[in-house]
């Protein structure tokens, strides 16, 4: 089992902080799952237990100049680590101009990825500094709790509104309550409201656009039959929505929610090289 990757470039490295920083604001631990050509972050808690998850997923050939592995097996080349994502992003943040920083799978007293971090110098020669990040090597056997979250059948889907105007009003309304209810129909319509017993609180949003999901066994025509103006509605807990909202570095160029009924709310951030998946369930 081996992995080295490299990266020399330093928007991309940047955009792959901006990454990792995010992942660190959204889950204490996670799993980074290394392919061929793509790394994942995912966090599996069990959303039917109240817990979030997320899925993030990278075309690594956006972010390395260089990127090598050996998977646990030929017919399973991947590998699968388990990290506190914190420490990677405190690791890359040293790295803010720096001429190259590698990263490699090692086995110092446990196993690690040691990030090699090349400043520049004003001597010939170059100052490194390097991390040793320990995780965990996760077998083969558990592989399958860390596959990609099933998109529910939604209700509704539509575009978020600019996530910064979202984030300020989530942000106001989390002193009120610790419930948000969102609410959307396919007429480009979504509402964030708050009820307690004093008070009550909406926020509309319009014109927002609602993607054009047609299934493979759905008629365009069928997806008109369901009324445009009907609302489907989840409660959610507002600190992991403000989790999400505040975290968010990556700078999506789409962002969108769909909503199961009284289920679960799913967000999906979509940028050109990174999409991010992030599964809230609603609260009884």
């Amino acid at each position: 089992m081996r992995f080295r990757a490299k990266i020399v470039d330093l928007a991309c490295l940047n955009h792959f902080s901006r990454v990792v920083n995010t992942m660190a604001r959204l889950a204490k631990m996670c799993t980074l799952r290394l392919a061929v050509d793509k790394l994942y972050f995912i966090l599996s808690d069990k959303v039917d237990n109240g817990g979030v998850s997320v899925w993030c997923e990278l075309c690594q050939g956006n972010f390395f100049d260089e990127f090598q592995m050996e998977g646990v097996a030929a017919e399973h080349n991947e590998i699968y680590l388990e990290l506190v994502p914190e420490n990677l992003s405190r690791a890359l943040k040293t790295a803010q101009n720096a001429k190259t920083v590698k990263i490699k799978l090692t086995n110092k007293h446990c196993p690690c990825l040691t990030v090699s971090v090349e400043l520049p110098s004003l001597s010939s020669t170059s100052r490194i500094v390097t991390h040793d990040i320990p995780v965990g090597v996760i077998p083969r056997r558990l592989w399958r709790d860390f596959r990609e979250p099933s998109v529910p059948d939604f209700d509704v889907s539509i575009y978020l509104p600019v996530l910064k105007t979202m984030k300020s009003v989530v942000e106001r309304m989390k002193n009120l309550s610790n419930c948000i209810v969102i609410e959307a129909n396919l007429s480009g319509e979504m509402n964030l409201k708050i009820e307690t017993d004093l008070v009550s609180v909406t926020t509309h949003f319009k014109d927002l656009g609602n993607p054009p999901w047609v299934s493979d066994d759905e008629s365009p025509s069928s997806a008109q039959v369901k009324d445009l103006e009907n609302m489907a509605e989840a409660r959610i807990d507002i600190k992991k929505l403000l989790q999400l909202l505040a975290g968010q570095q990556v700078n999506p160029t789409k962002a969108l929610c769909n909503i199961v009924s009284r289920r679960i709310v799913h967000f999906i951030l979509l940028h050109e090289d990174v999409s991010l998946q992030y599964f809230i369930p609603a609260l009884a």
